[in-house]
């Protein structure tokens, strides 16, 4: 944006012409900064469940246009991948890709050597630390989160060194050390409400703002304070807060999942640094909020099977391939006599177990169904062999989760 190349209301297919939300008016109107500020009219998290199956950036990108859309420039939903389309816009402009654009852009200017916006990076460093999920006996070392497909979004490693670094660029209104890093024209409406978010409860609440990116709000004292949380179930959770008025931020990198625990730390630090003391107990108003996250999902999650069920079908009626056009093909293969369901494009393994009649369940574990989840999957049109189609509970949040046999 210093360069006047690109602008917060540079529609996106300026500079990626093929970007096709599926609305041509959406389409050919949406801005970077419609999408930095959640506004596009793309479900909540549009996109996540693409990516938890292995599919990457482009493909990912590309399959937005089959998802149903709310109202244009209306309300706020938050999505990882409607950043990464912007961030890849923006990227486009300056012809290069997004994880060298922030680099040179932004990395490197400001010093933050221990800064990347690859996976590979991360890897790479001997001093990184570790993902950790809950265990019976406290945390165990997690599956690594394979970020890179929405890096833009939630794909940065870095250190507390540099995140100061870059909290002093964001107060300085783009200048460090007396030198201009960031175009405050392009900064400033960054930190500006863009758009509200949530719900007001009650007339004395007051209501929640977004910007191009950060989460504008209002403290007791009046001022305003800019904040954005990250987490991965799989292991990560981050805060970063921030109050203009005082010069003051912080930021909290923990290597957990969210339990609120950065959240409260962030929330108590303001309080006592601006007001002497806390004003509630943070860690425990935030814990209940954060529970959600990492709870299991499906409504079977918990459930016993049933003490008497219905038998299934032949094997055969069940195995083969199925289309959807929003998830590509699935499979259902007969293994030493079991069946498993194999998604995305590396055909990921889900055992499936048996539960009443023509229904099984899969236990998947992907950063949006955490450990404990179960997903029915439900055989349809069985009245003839074989079964015809098949829906996947935990793809069919959208409605989209219905498969129809290819062969």
């Amino acid at each position: 944006m210093g360069a006047g190349r690109v602008h917060w209301d540079s529609p996106v297919r300026e500079f990626l012409p093929s970007f096709d939300l599926g609305d041509p008016r959406i389409s050919d109107h949406v801005t970077i900064g419609d999408l930095y500020a959640h506004r596009s009219g793309l479900p909540d998290h549009a996109g996540d469940d693409l990516e938890d199956i292995g599919f990457d950036r482009s493909t990912v990108l590309e399959r937005l246009a089959l998802l149903p859309k709310g109202p244009f420039r209306v309300s706020y939903a938050y999505t990882n991948f409607g950043i990464t389309a912007a961030a890849e816009a923006v990227a486009a402009a300056a012809g290069t890709d997004w994880a060298s654009l922030s680099e040179a852009a932004l990395y490197a200017p400001l010093g933050m050597s221990s800064t990347s916006s690859t996976h590979a990076d991360y890897m790479a460093r001997d001093n990184r630390a570790a993902s950790h999920v809950a265990a019976e006996d406290g945390y165990a070392v997690a599956d690594l989160r394979q970020p890179d497909a929405q890096s833009p979004a939630g794909g940065v490693s870095s250190s507390a060194r540099d995140m100061a670094r870059w909290m002093a660029m964001v107060l300085g209104r783009g200048m460090v050390d007396g030198e201009r890093v960031i175009s405050e024209d392009g900064l400033v409406p960054a930190l500006t409400a863009q758009t509200t978010r949530g719900s007001q409860m009650g007339v004395s609440a007051r209501p929640g703002a977004y910007g191009f990116g950060f989460g504008v709000d209002t403290r007791l004292s009046g001022r305003v304070i800019l904040s954005h949380s990250g987490a991965f179930s799989l292991g990560a959770s981050t805060r970063v807060a921030m109050i203009p008025d005082l010069d003051l931020g912080i930021v909290v990198l923990t290597n957990a999942p969210p339990t609120g625990a950065a959240e409260g730390i962030a929330a108590s630090f303001l309080d006592r640094a601006e007001l002497g003391a806390d004003s509630r107990d943070w860690l425990s108003a935030y814990a209940p909020v954060m529970v959600p996250l990492t709870a299991p999902v499906g409504h079977l999650a918990g459930a016993e099977p049933p003490a008497d069920p219905a038998p299934a079908g032949p094997v055969e009626n069940y195995v083969g391939t199925y289309d959807n056009g929003y998830f590509g093909p699935v499979s259902v293969a007969a293994v030493d006599g079991s069946l498993v369901l194999r998604l995305g494009p590396e055909g990921r393994e889900l055992p499936m177990r048996h539960w009443d009649g023509d229904t099984f369940v899969v236990h998947p574990v992907t950063e949006n169904q955490p450990a404990g989840s179960v997903s029915l999957v439900e055989f349809l049109e069985t009245s003839s062999d074989p079964a015809m189609a098949l829906r996947i509970e935990h793809l069919n949040d959208d409605k989209l989760g219905v498969f129809r046999r290819m062969d």
